[in-house]
């Protein structure tokens, strides 16, 4: 499910001609908040509810450079989740299918006032539920990877 689309900005472009990894991590970030909009917890469900997501981790990865003025195709697959917890894959992608970066991410619902994890209000665990989920068997191929030297 493309949860985004955007393009690579000219003030996101490095010294290398492409864009910046920091600026891979900004187009996830927003990707994200889409997710949240999505999931009913925009400006107003935040403030309805008075709860919010935390990004509790990261996992990026690079796969292709993008360059000034390429669309970005942001696709959303839910992994997990369960009563305050969602563990998201976004793949980025260019007008083309190419695969260009992925980001893996575990979130947690939040309640502001006490700044505590708390469980998904009912309209928002039943938008979660709506979300393309991959079957446990059938993850992204780059989902669910640790960093480390091979040897």
């Amino acid at each position: 499910m493309i949860i985004l689309k955007t393009q690579v900005a000219a003030d996101w472009v490095d010294y290398n001609g492409h864009m910046n990894d920091a600026e891979y991590a900004r187009v996830f970030s927003h990707a994200c908040e889409a997710l949240i909009d999505q999931i009913g917890l925009d400006e107003a469900g935040r403030e309805h509810y008075g709860y919010t997501i935390y990004t509790l981790e990261t996992h990026l990865c690079y796969r292709r450079e993008a360059h000034q003025g390429q669309p970005l195709n942001i696709d959303l697959t839910l992994l997990d989740s369960d009563a305050k917890r969602l563990h998201v894959f976004f793949a980025m992608f260019d007008d083309e299918g190419n695969l260009l970066a992925t980001s893996e991410q575990m979130l947690m619902g939040m309640k502001q006032a006490s700044g505590r994890p708390s469980p998904f209000p009912e309209a928002v665990a039943n938008h979660v539920a709506a979300l393309p989920r991959a079957e446990s068997d059938a993850w992204p191929e780059l989902a669910g990877r640790t960093i480390g030297i091979r040897r």
